[in-house]
C-alpha cells in the first residue's frame, strides 16, 4: 500500500509540474506577442486590437485556473500600461 502512496504522490508532483511549464509557455507566448508586435493601432477604448485580444486570453487562462489572481493581474497591468 505504501508503494502505491508513493506512485500517487510522484503523479501528482508531475502533474503539478506540467502545468507549471503549460503556464510557463503561455505566459511566454503573451509576453513575446507584445514585444515582437508592430506599433499598434489605437481603438476608441485606448487599447489596441492586439492588447484587448491578449486581455482576452489572459481572462480565459485565468477562468481556467491557469494563471493566478496576482499573476493575472501582473500580466494585465503590462499591457494596460503599455509595457
Amino acid at each position: 500500500m505504501a508503494a502505491g502512496a508513493g506512485y500517487m504522490a510522484g503523479k501528482h508532483r508531475e502533474r503539478g509540474r506540467e502545468a507549471d511549464a503549460g503556464r510557463d509557455a503561455r505566459l511566454d507566448d503573451l509576453e513575446q506577442q507584445q514585444y515582437a508586435a508592430p506599433p499598434p493601432q489605437q481603438s476608441s477604448g485606448g487599447l489596441s486590437d492586439a492588447a484587448i485580444g491578449q486581455l482576452k486570453q489572459l481572462a480565459e487562462l485565468h477562468e481556467q485556473g491557469i494563471l493566478t489572481d496576482a499573476e493575472f493581474d501582473a500580466q494585465k497591468q503590462k499591457l494596460l500600461s503599455g509595457a
